[in-house]
């Protein structure tokens, strides 16, 4: 029986994952198929969890929080973060959340990093960015989360300063702005004080470069956009499938 494995997503037609996997699979000869499965719904899930066939899912917006209930179990890291992006299909049909995110955005931004960087501005609160605190506290760096609605311990992005942007050098966007085909939008944060200690951190992988990065590229700033991220987070994915 073909091996099933698949995204659970919506409006994931730009899916990185299948395109990854699919090359694998055909570069590997395995006898393994990778489909996205785009849901209006999280209750749709079990529809898809019914298949016998599927071995494996990677999770995308807007599910990685909301899949959690419906999961037999979390390892530790999954349960620390409160997001899952990998589902393992257990021998005896259980079913249990990881999280790879962080591991590959922990890999792809070592090599970005400089004994400066104390602090990090996390843009957006979805999904994604939990699990990119998570690796921040792994890593030591301090992080704060800029947000259009901010809680009483995040920033709006109108608290940001001069003094705010020379204090937090690290800036990640984990908002979908600027992805394709939308690319001229960016996050609203105040490019003219950002300068050559800093670093910036898209998840967008697609356009390669986005208006965000770009704007910190014109002011010196390192660079980096998703793709590496999902690299990794995918080869992980496979890891824990087949472990």
């Amino acid at each position: 029986m073909k091996k099933i494995y698949g995204l659970l997503g919506r409006d994931i037609g730009y899916s990185f994952s299948k395109g990854f996997f699919t090359e694998k699979f055909t570069k590997e000869n395995l006898d393994c198929e990778y489909n996205n499965f785009d849901l209006k719904q999280i209750e749709s899930f079990k529809e898809v969890i019914n298949d016998p066939s599927i071995q494996g899912l990677n999770v995308t917006i807007p599910y990685k929080e909301e899949v959690v209930s419906y999961l037999d179990n979390l390892d530790t890291v999954a349960k620390e973060i409160g997001a899952v992006n990998v589902i393992k299909f257990e021998k005896d049909k259980k079913l249990t959340g990881f999280n790879s995110d962080y591991y590959g955005f922990t890999e792809a931004l070592k090599p970005l990093l400089n004994k400066s960087i104390k602090k990090a501005l996390i843009l957006g609160t979805g999904g994604a960015s939990k699990a990119i605190a998570y690796a921040l506290d792994k890593l030591g760096i301090t992080h704060t989360f800029v947000s259009r609605n901010p809680d009483f311990n995040e920033l709006s992005y109108i608290d940001l300063d001069e003094d705010i942007m020379n204090e937090y050098r690290l800036v990640i966007n984990c908002t979908p702005l600027g992805t394709h085909p939308n690319i001229e939008d960016f996050p609203n944060i105040p490019y003219e004080y950002i300068t050559e200690n800093h670093v910036f951190f898209d998840l967008i992988y697609n356009p390669a470069e986005t208006t965000f990065m770009k704007k910190g590229k014109e002011k010196g700033a390192k660079v980096s956009n998703g793709l590496q991220m999902l690299i990794l987070q995918a080869q992980k994915s496979w890891e824990i499938w087949n472990s």
